[in-house]
């Protein structure tokens, strides 16, 4: 049974929270739950057509109150596969903070904004990173 929440749900849930009440929502349900749910649904969320025959391996670095969640998104002949932990030389590091992560896989905020704003720091390919995206289906 699928106990993964409808993503249209939770981002119109996120909407309206400031982000210490997306953190406190975040930390009353799990942070490694709700990161695990959010991981899978990019797996999920992958769309190969957009893809193409791209390979990477993309680094997320999440800071979190409970100190630093890493994942790591592998794309890879048409698939897509997430996993815990620390990539040995992924193509691209994101590091965000949790609250501005949620609102980027939820489409409340653009990648290049948080960038801008000093709230997203990348590391390795500059021009995947404003690709990437892309590749995974965000309808809601």
């Amino acid at each position: 049974m699928d106990e993964r929440p409808d993503p249209a749900v939770l981002a119109e849930a996120v909407k309206g929270l400031s982000d210490d009440e997306l953190k406190a929502q975040i930390s009353g349900l799990g942070t490694d739950l709700v990161l695990t749910q959010i991981f899978e649904g990019m797996r999920d969320a992958f769309d190969p057509g957009r893809a193409g025959s791209t390979s990477a391996v993309i680094q997320y670095e999440i800071s979190t109150d409970e100190g630093q969640k890493q994942w790591i998104v592998e794309i890879a002949d048409g698939g897509c596969s997430v996993r815990e932990g620390a990539a040995e030389s992924p193509r691209l590091t994101l590091s965000l903070a949790l609250q501005d992560f949620v609102r980027l896989i939820f489409n409340q905020v653009e990648g290049p904004q948080l960038f801008m704003s000093g709230k997203l720091k990348l590391k390795g390919d500059m021009m995947f990173a404003m690709t990437m995206q892309g590749f995974f289906k965000r309808d809601f």
